[in-house]
Formats: C-alpha cells, structure tokens, sequence
C-alpha cells in the first residue's frame, strides 16, 4: 500500500485579512500559506511534518502559477535536507480548494486500495501520531477524518433580515469539530470527485464529497493543537507552538 498526500495551497487568505481589518490590525503582506512563523513559511512547517512521516511515500503541492516559482528556491531548499527519501510535485492550484484536489489527484498514479491524505497547507502542527491513525482509519473503512470533540454548547440558527435566531441546540456527544488530514482509499476519493464534478456539486471538504454518495467517513482522534491558521489570533498562538517545538528539539540535541 503507497500513501499519497495532497495539500491544497492555492488559497488566497481571505479571511486572514478581513479578520485583521476588522481588529484595525495589518494583515500579514504575504498571501496566508507564506506568512513565516520562526523565519520559515507556514507551508514549510507543514510540507516538513509529511516528509518526516516514514509511511508517506509521494507529496503533492497544488499552487497558483505566480507563487510557485516564488516558492520553488524555498522548496528545493528542503527538498535537499530530505534527500531520496519523498517526492514532491507541484501541480497547478485551481479557484478553489475542490479544483485544486481535483487537479492533484489527476496526477496522481495509484492502486485502489492505496491511500491518499488531502491536509490544510495552513495546519503545520499535526503530528504523526494523527497521520497514523487516518491513514489506519482509511485503509479499514475507505475513509477517515481527524477530528476533536466539540467543546463549547452548539447552537442551530435560523438566519433572520434582523441576525441570527437559535432553533436548537445540538447535543455535543453528535458533533466535532472536523481537521485534517482527511483520508481515503483512492477509489473512494476518485469516484466521489468524478460524481461532484459530472454533478456540479461544490462540497466543503473531501469528507463532504464522499458522504454524498452514502460512504461511511470514520472520525480519529485529533488534537487541540492541530489549528488551522487562518486569523491573526491563530498565527500568534501558531508562533507560540513554534517556540515550544524548538525548545523542545534543542532539549533534545544539547
């Protein structure tokens, strides 16, 4: 069995910049995936987290044309650190994160039974333990997610001309809060973009796809700091976890 990972980042970080507008705070210049936590770029810390991973075999980047040959010198840079041990592609991002997975995964050359782990290109603190565990939740149902439970009373609401009205509150053993990777044996996931593309459907995740044509998705446990970076607020808790890490890796090696 091979394991394939795709990481859509062709995104363009929008709701970074409304959220700083918001607070009154600049937005960080480059587009999200680029801003750099300890001098190295978010898709960094999060393409090195796969290439550490000893059951990954091939990765996909999916990137807008511009910002790939930007990125190239940086990802050459460590591809030579990981020499021999993965490769690495960089295919041609589309409008949006559907269209970018759709394009990688048409380059993708797997066997049905292979595994293919899509992950946000702005959620560098995943671990191998979580990695492990999708990929074991793939092979054994044909599809996986991580996820954590929900913490915090959820509410249903109704949108109103006037705001948002509560209808209901939903029991929070029923829900999590889904992450990434999100995994799937390659038929699954290929037949679930073909059936979404032939019907137009947009969905809001891989998940999402694969429940629509009645595919059981099974949840892992992930990890509270496994955040997906997309505020100001989440980049300054992300460069909190950056400094633990590295204190962590020097206590190690002094």
């Amino acid at each position: 069995m091979k394991v394939v990972v795709i990481i859509p980042a062709a995104g363009l970080g929008t709701r970074m910049s409304a959220a700083a507008a918001k607070k009154g705070k600049k937005a960080p210049a480059p587009t999200k995936q680029f801003v750099e936590l300890n001098g190295v770029p978010i898709l960094v810390h999060t393409l090195r987290k796969f290439l550490q991973s000893p059951q990954v075999a091939e990765i996909f980047l999916a990137l807008r044309k511009a910002e790939a040959e930007q990125f190239k010198p940086a990802l050459d840079k460590e591809l030579r650190s990981h020499a021999g041990k993965k490769t690495v592609q960089v295919v041609e991002g589309g409008e949006h994160r559907q269209q970018s997975v759709a394009n990688a995964l048409a380059k993708v050359k797997a066997a049905p039974d292979d595994v293919i782990l899509v992950h946000d290109a702005v959620r560098p603190f995943v671990d191998n333990d979580i990695i492990a565990s999708v990929i074991a939740g793939a092979q054994k149902h044909g599809a996986a997610i991580a996820g954590v439970p929900a913490v915090d009373t959820i509410k249903q609401v109704d949108r109103t001309a006037e705001g948002a009205i509560v209808s209901s509150t939903i029991p929070r053993e029923r829900v999590v809060q889904a992450q990434t990777p999100q995994g799937f044996r390659y038929d699954v996931l290929k037949k679930a973009f073909d059936d979404a593309q032939a019907a137009g459907f947009l969905g809001t995740d891989e998940a999402s796809l694969v429940e629509r044509m009645g595919q059981s998705v099974a949840v892992v446990m992930g990890s509270p700091k496994n955040i997906k970076i997309t505020t100001p607020d989440d980049l300054e808790l992300a460069e909190f976890f950056v400094s633990q890490e590295d204190r962590r890796r020097s206590s190690l090696t002094g």
